[in-house]
């Protein structure tokens, strides 16, 4: 298995400011969206988890740092991989790039979290082996 999840999204017009230059903030909305894409592909289908089991991946800190401006229209490879895995934590790496060109990274933390009681939890046993198996050593 390959350790690393790799997705595209194109640039469309709300994504860019009045320039054409990706808005920050709309990056934070695609990061999400790949996040969402990375728990379906490993099997747990955020509609599932929210709503039968109850517990979600909320982020608990992020950073992101831009090298290149990305314009509308433009296709946008993200390349996700864990990094660590805690008791109740994940860390992510993103390298966000454009054919070929690098043009953000972010490390992101995301904490498995009780919905009802609005508290960290630990990883369930079947959700801790997927990640794990997702794992990257260096």
């Amino acid at each position: 298995m390959t350790k690393t999840f790799t997705t595209t999204r194109e640039l469309r017009f709300g994504d860019c400011d009045i320039s054409g230059t990706a808005y920050f903030p709309s990056y934070l909305d695609l990061l999400n969206g790949v996040n969402e894409e990375f728990w379906t592909h490993i099997g747990y289908p955020w509609h599932e988890m929210i709503w039968k089991e109850r517990w979600g991946t909320p982020t608990v800190h992020l950073t992101c740092d831009f090298s290149v401006p990305s314009l509308f229209g433009q296709t946008l490879t993200f390349e996700l991989q864990v990094v660590k895995v805690g008791r109740s934590s994940l860390t992510l790496k993103h390298e966000i790039s454009c054919e070929g060109e690098k043009r953000w990274t972010s490390t992101q933390v995301l904490a498995a979290s009780d919905l009802d009681k609005h508290t960290s939890m630990p990883w369930p046993d079947k959700v801790r082996e997927t990640l794990d198996a997702w794992l990257v050593k260096d």
